[in-house]
């Protein structure tokens, strides 16, 4: 079931990846992450507000507060990589900052099995096959750094995720949208822009902060409930599922060595799955 929610995860954090990445094509990154959290923060405020539900302790402010700025900062980094590079290209090299949380799940004593360990592996190598075609200089390196930055934003968030979850995954996704909102609210004040937002883009941008916070919650149940090591391996296979929307509606080509870089993805996630149970 813990693998179930990680990887459902990483299939709506990649739709939501997608259709923030066609908006970004056409207004400014920072602009569609900033609207679109609005949109998840209203949600998450209704539900936290939600009358006779209790305000919990523990860590978790602290973890939203982190999660919530390197989440903000990682997105506007990734949606405007998406807007100027493939697609393919762009996911799974952002998907990498999933060494992060695994590095310091590790380091804070979990220990997945040789069979886990393995699928683990052979997963990520699974996702860079899946862009490997294309690393061949064409893309150009604004993208590319915009995407690593994305990545390490990313494992930072998913740690933080986890961390802040084990406390209240509720309010956890809370905090850390207030948090990114806020700054973005900061940022739209002292720039005196708003992003050239349009009444037409408000369907789209809701989409995409509900996606993108239902994935969240996704992780945060799974990876609180297990190994966050494990959990954000799976939570990070989204780029799959990207480039797979990628390929059915802008019809960005898949090369022979990308669909043995799925097949390979699905190989781990068999073993992950198989080492976990």
């Amino acid at each position: 079931m813990i693998a179930l929610l990680a990887l459902a995860s990483s299939a709506v954090w990649g739709t939501s990846d997608f259709a923030a990445g066609l908006i970004a094509k056409r207004r400014p990154a920072a602009a569609v992450v900033g609207w679109s959290q609005a949109v998840s923060l209203v949600v998450m405020s209704v539900l936290v507000a939600w009358p006779g539900r209790a305000w919990p302790g523990g860590g978790w402010p602290v973890w939203a507060v982190v999660a919530g700025f390197s989440g903000g900062s990682a997105l506007v980094c990734f949606y405007g990589a998406l807007s100027t590079g493939t697609m393919g290209v762009v996911a799974p090299i952002a998907s990498l900052g999933v060494v992060v949380p695994v590095l310091l799940g590790v380091l804070g004593g979990e220990q997945p099995g040789l069979v886990t360990w393995a699928g683990m592996i052979v997963a990520v190598l699974g996702v860079l096959l899946a862009s490997g075609p294309e690393l061949d200089g064409s893309v150009g390196l604004r993208p590319v750094v915009l995407a690593c930055c994305a990545g390490a934003g990313f494992g930072v968030t998913l740690y933080s995720l986890d961390r802040g979850a084990r406390s209240s995954v509720l309010h956890t996704l809370w905090g850390m949208r207030a948090t990114s909102v806020t700054c973005f609210v900061l940022a739209a004040l002292l720039l005196r822009r708003l992003g050239g937002m349009q009444r037409s883009d408000l369907p789209a941008l809701a989409f995409v902060g509900v996606a993108d916070l239902c994935a969240n919650a996704l992780f945060a149940v799974a990876s609180s409930r297990g190994y966050v090591s494990v959990a954000s391996v799976l939570g990070s296979l989204y780029p799959v599922v990207t480039a797979g929307w990628a390929y059915a509606v802008l019809h960005e080509r898949l090369r022979g060595v990308q669909n043995a870089g799925i097949a390979l993805t699905m190989a781990g996630v068999a073993l992950i799955a198989g080492g976990s149970a």
